[in-house]
């Protein structure tokens, strides 16, 4: 760590000292840590640092090492701050994410200062999630996305989520399912040329929510492909990261309602003007579209991923099928 972080880190809090309590994790492919420090002195008991060194890795754990993943890597460090900088401030209760105490750049290093959301009430962390830890996941996605429609992502990703088909040409071009890499651009473009777009969080896994005591309340964290587009991106990604195929068949429909529900809600309380029966409408249509969106990207990335099951083979067939249909 570059050293004047550590100044930085005491100037922003008032704290006297800081003591490395956890390293909380390595990032991908070696780019930096994410660690726990302990502060005596100032108001806080602990912030999370986030630390990158904006250098070329060759450690990516499948072997999928090239210039174009590490540049793609580099401008997601730089959206994350941007993030912090210009937009995180938007968010409130509804859609909590961490205050950013400080940024700083010294060479290769960056550094993002945030605030501990363990200490904020927020300090679980889930592998498994009960339905209602779900839904209070797409409750949050739903007000995150009704606080963000109709926004000119600046400073971030022009289309959000880490699988964009544009940052993604290595995966396509070994995909094997050539119905599905024949479509991939039509899939891309039904879902970017939507009449409603919002900002999506772009990586909004279950690991990356923070669970209050009881899981009632959630706050997201790990913004590096936050960017524009068709909110079903994160709600299709979220829901495969904590369904299995059977759970998929079976609870999809109604949790699609809840979001809906929600998203509903909050449109009618932060964005009245918006037509929320066109807007629900069209996303209800697209889900399907961003299902197959990742669905391309993971098959050409890792084609034995245990999310690869006929759920989200059925769904792909169905958008290819509509396309062709379509003609497109």
């Amino acid at each position: 760590m570059h050293q004047d972080f550590p100044d930085i880190i005491r100037q922003v809090t008032g704290a006297s000292d800081l003591v490395l309590t956890e390293v909380i994790q390595e990032l991908w492919s070696g780019y930096g840590t994410i660690r726990r420090y302990r502060l005596n002195g100032g108001e806080r008991r602990h912030v999370v640092v986030k630390h990158v060194r904006l250098v070329d890795s060759k450690g990516h754990p499948r072997g999928w090492n090239s210039d174009l993943g590490h540049r793609r890597k580099l401008r997601s460090y730089q959206i994350e701050q941007s993030w912090y900088r210009e937009w995180a401030a938007q968010c409130d209760r509804d859609c909590r994410v961490p205050r950013c105490l400080a940024y700083a750049s010294r060479g290769e290093e960056t550094l993002l200062v945030l605030e501990d959301l363990d200490d904020s009430g927020f300090p679980g962390r889930l592998e498994r999630a009960s339905r209602e830890e779900i839904e209070a996941c797409l409750l949050w996605l739903a007000n995150f996305h009704a606080t963000f429609l109709g926004c000119r992502p600046a400073g971030l990703w022009e289309q959000g989520t880490y699988w964009h088909l544009a940052t993604r040409p290595e995966e396509l071009a070994v995909l094997t399912d050539k119905p599905l890499q024949q479509t991939a651009a039509a899939i891309d473009r039904r879902l970017e040329e939507g009449r409603f777009q919002t900002l999506v969080h772009g990586d909004a896994k279950l690991a990356n929510f923070c669970f209050s005591p009881g899981g009632k309340a959630v706050a997201a964290v790990d913004f590096q492909y936050v960017g524009g587009g068709c909110g079903m991106k994160d709600v299709a990604y979220f829901l495969g990261s904590c369904l299995d195929e059977g759970e998929c068949e079976r609870q999809i429909p109604s949790l699609l309602n809840i979001y809906f529900n929600a998203l509903r809600v909050a449109i009618r309380s932060r964005q009245p003007a918006i037509d929320d029966r066109a807007l629900i409408e069209e996303w209800r249509v697209l889900f399907p579209f961003a299902w197959a969106d990742f669905h391309r990207f993971l098959k050409g990335w890792c084609p034995g991923h245990w999310k690869l099951n006929s759920y989200s083979e059925r769904v792909a067939r169905s958008v290819i099928g509509t396309l062709k249909k379509a003609g497109t």
